[in-house]
């Protein structure tokens, strides 16, 4: 698996997603929270094949300690990258309270993960950017290596690569959501040496989810994915593997995040991965097919069936 440079990391071209270790997660989750001993199986498949960024954050349930546990047991600290994300920050009286709240988000964060030090630390909510000046401080004291944001609007994405602040991004992107990508968002945040991850990568379990069980609210989406099926039965491989190619292949992307439930599934994204980017022509075909689509059709927090994480998981 080629690596990509990112400061003093070569970034696997795939990230492992540790979201679905610390709580049922995902529209199309039939199977709910691993067992550690199974997460734990599921972090070596990911090490032995090739992937060193492993992602988590506070408020996913009990991922961090999962993460950490199965670090330690493994012998694998030293061999990869920890991405995680402090809790969403909320009203400050003061830059001193501020500097309390991340000092024990920190430490937590440390603490859980048993580490000394997190490579990468970033905001959960794009609406905290305002506060990277306050988290750049335990970069100084050798606390965390780099930092950045997690994103969700291109809007508030262009004014945070434009800030200069964030060193590296988590940004919602698949073939469905081509916001980011027809903004140039994702170019240009590479081309500023920020690392750029892509998250969502199967919008959250719609992409490879049977038409049938699609909710009802989100019918708009299926004529556009039909069309996507269409040029992944004409290329000979599944709807999956198109997606997980598709933003592969994207310039100024380091990493794409993807999550599993099961070893199966990590060996499946791993012989994808594999793959590499999709042809050319293929490429191009994907972008065209595509309109660009409502929000509420993208945005997994508009839909009526909420997501696990949008639930802060107090500690």
């Amino acid at each position: 698996m080629q690596t990509r440079p990112f400061a003093e990391y070569q970034l696997s071209p795939l990230t492992l997603g540790t979201v679905q270790l610390g709580l049922p997660y995902g529209i199309n989750n039939t199977t709910g929270q691993p067992s550690y001993e199974t997460a734990r199986d599921i972090i070596a498949c990911a090490v032995e094949g090739g992937v060193n960024v492993l992602d988590t954050a506070v408020r996913y349930g009990e991922s961090e300690e999962v993460v950490g546990r199965a670090m330690a047991e493994l012998g694998i600290a030293d061999r990869v990258a920890v991405v995680s994300k402090v809790a969403p920050m909320g009203e400050f009286s003061s830059a001193r309270a501020i500097d309390e709240f991340l000092e024990e988000q920190v430490a937590g964060m440390l603490a859980r993960l048993r580490l000394d030090v997190l490579p990468i630390c970033m905001f959960h909510l794009e609406d905290n950017a305002c506060h990277l000046d306050a988290l750049a401080k335990f970069r100084e004291r050798g606390l965390v290596r780099h930092i950045g944001m997690s994103m969700m609007w291109p809007e508030k994405t262009a004014e945070v690569i434009a800030g200069g602040k964030a060193e590296a991004m988590q940004i919602p992107t698949n073939m469905l959501d081509q916001r980011f990508i027809r903004r140039g968002l994702l170019k240009e945040a590479g081309e500023r040496g920020i690392a750029v991850f892509i998250r969502s990568v199967y919008l959250q379990g719609l992409i490879p989810m049977p038409e049938a069980e699609i909710l009802e609210e989100l019918a708009d989406i299926i004529p556009v994915r039909r069309r996507l099926e269409a040029l992944a039965r004409d290329a000979g491989i599944t709807l999956t593997e198109l997606a997980l190619r598709f933003v592969m292949g994207l310039d100024g992307v380091a990493s794409v995040l993807t999550g599993v439930e099961t070893v199966a599934q990590m060996r499946e994204n791993l012989a994808l991965a594999n793959r590499g980017p999709l042809p050319a022509d293929l490429q191009a075909a994907v972008h065209a097919a595509v309109p660009t689509l409502e929000d509420r059709l993208v945005t997994p927090r508009m839909w009526s069936k909420r997501m696990p994480d949008a639930v802060y998981v107090k500690r």
